[in-house]
């Protein structure tokens, strides 16, 4: 293989793998040639080519089954909760949340949103105002701004088999977005009148703000979402290891 910049060479080939999984060249759920094969194909040592298959790995691209060999991951809603949903009870237990859509809208994007999703002033964006629901009271208020531009046709409702999907497992399935990582923010703020109205507390009740901004396999910022989190029963719950 050509060594087209000074990258070290594993990092490079991660990259050539990372666009055929983004390309869709390699598709979800696709056993990955054996190693050896994939290894003489791009003319790299088996170490480099375990180094480059090892960071893919580590941003939920490919599984490897024992015996069975690579595969190019396949999401679920179960996985999708596990790496980006934080919201724990009070005795640290993870929820399972029901959502409720209640708007969609599309026009251009804010100062801010244009900012955070690296787009030019005025692109046009999706809004989607929802809930998240646990145990049947809504405890979650937030907006997700996403690009319309990677989105087309993004519309609601959604079709019935997609009503209990997670987000970005619809991203995926329906618009080829493999959403790996989200980097967030954190802070205190009080519930105003539209977080009263939706979450049935009163104004001023301390809420949990949570400002994340979502990239792709690709690189691309592919979603912003801004959270209003009821604390009184519940908990963001962050392991650091």
């Amino acid at each position: 293989m050509r060594r087209p910049d000074a990258r070290p060479l594993y990092v490079q080939v991660e990259a050539i793998l990372n666009e055929r999984i983004v390309s869709g060249s390699w598709r979800s759920g696709q056993v990955l040639p054996a190693e050896p094969e994939l290894a003489a194909e791009l003319g790299v040592s088996a170490g480099t080519l375990r180094r480059a298959l090892a960071g893919l790995e580590r941003r939920h691209l490919i599984q490897r089954r024992q015996g069975r060999g690579t595969y190019v991951a396949q999401q679920t809603s179960e996985q999708a909760l596990g790496q980006f949903f934080r919201v724990r009870n009070l005795a640290g237990q993870p929820v399972e949340p029901e959502t409720l859509v209640t708007a969609l809208v599309t026009g251009p994007a804010t100062e801010e949103e244009a900012a955070r999703l690296r787009l030019a002033p005025g692109e046009e964006v999706h809004r989607i105002d929802r809930s998240r629901i646990f145990e049947g009271e809504p405890r979650i208020a937030e907006r997700i701004t996403l690009p319309a531009a990677l989105f087309p046709g993004f519309s609601l409702p959604l079709a019935p088999e997609q009503l209990g999907m997670e987000i970005y497992v619809y991203y995926r399935n329906r618009h080829g977005i493999i959403v790996v990582r989200s980097d967030e923010k954190l802070s205190a703020i009080a519930a105003a009148e539209p977080d009263s109205a939706v979450l049935g507390c009163a104004i001023g009740t301390p809420l949990l703000l949570i400002e994340r901004v979502t990239f792709d396999a690709a690189g691309r910022a592919v979603e912003m979402r801004v959270s209003r989190l009821d604390t009184r029963a519940h908990r963001y719950a962050v392991e650091i290891v």
